[in-house]
């Protein structure tokens, strides 16, 4: 299969969501983060979701693509080979529940690659007063589909590079319960047969379930607002990563934070995940920090 890089710029049809207290809960539950900010409703200022879940909010389209693609000349049997490779989340603020957002979005780059066609994604939220909440980049690999040029590649927003030799600063082993997809699958709505069926799993060459590449990226971030931020989640300005290995439930991982530059008024911190086999489930790890809270 063949696509087109003058596809770039192709839009998607909007999507308008009510978040409940539900919603947050849950995910934070699934993530097995217990923040009281995610969960004490009896604060002042109420409760916040992870900031994180945006990738739930966009769920409904990720997993709905060719019905959200407005172009009819958009060839959507490419869709079937995506895989999620990259993520870029800008948090503009966290969300919360009673929040009704509005999403629109754009395919904005495709971008020829060794294993087939990178495509990024941009979805860009709004609240009703048309305030920014988040913009999320879903870079989708293309497995086996060629792409013809490239466009869009200076649309994507840059990320900090970290230092290739960096040695971890310090890690944090997390044991992943082998219910962990279900939990997830069930509590975000994020849902996919590789990881929560073996028979499915199977049938398309995988050992078996693997858990979902965001719920690894979740805990990762949980942990580093733990060590780094002062568990407060509302300084988290960005995070971005890429998804290049499995994690196996029952198995352990393990976050390793490798270090991070200061700046004025924020710190740029590089992380990684490595699995039980000691490969890398998540690389070029980078979460952007405020350095005070709001």
């Amino acid at each position: 299969m063949k696509l087109d890089s003058k596809l770039a710029g192709t839009r998607l049809n909007p999507h308008k969501t009510h978040i409940t207290w539900r919603d947050t809960t849950n995910f934070a539950a699934a993530i097995q983060d217990g923040n009281p900010l995610y969960f004490d409703d009896r604060a002042k200022q109420g409760i916040f979701a992870p900031p994180t879940f945006p990738v739930a909010v966009t769920w409904p389209i990720l997993s709905n693509l060719g019905d959200f693609i407005e172009s009819k000349d958009f060839p959507k049997e490419v869709l079937f080979t995506q895989v999620h490779y990259t993520e870029h989340l800008i948090v503009h603020r966290l969300i919360r529940p009673g929040d009704a957002l509005c999403l629109t979005g754009q395919i904005i780059t495709l971008l020829p690659h060794r294993a087939g066609t990178h495509a990024v994604i941009e979805v860009a939220a709004v609240d009703t007063e048309n305030n920014p909440v988040f913009t999320e980049y879903i870079g989708a690999m293309l497995r086996g589909v060629e792409c013809l040029g490239e466009k869009g590649r200076q649309l994507l927003p840059a990320i900090p590079d970290s230092d290739p030799s960096a040695t971890p600063v310090w890690t944090c082993p997390i044991r992943i319960d082998p219910l962990l997809p279900y939990v997830y699958d069930g509590c975000t709505h994020i849902e996919f047969p590789i990881h929560t069926s073996p028979k499915f799993a199977e049938s398309v060459g995988l050992p078996g379930i693997i858990l979902q590449g965001t719920a690894t990226l979740a805990c990762a971030i949980r942990e580093l607002i733990k060590q780094e931020a002062d568990c407060d989640p509302t300084r988290i300005q960005e995070i971005a990563c890429k998804f290049t290995g499995m994690v196996k439930p029952g198995t352990a991982i393990e976050i390793c934070c490798l270090g991070d530059k200061d700046h004025l008024h924020h710190r740029d911190l590089f992380f990684e995940v490595i699995t039980a086999e000691n490969k890398r489930a998540i690389r070029s790890g980078y979460l952007k920090i405020k350095k005070e809270s709001v």
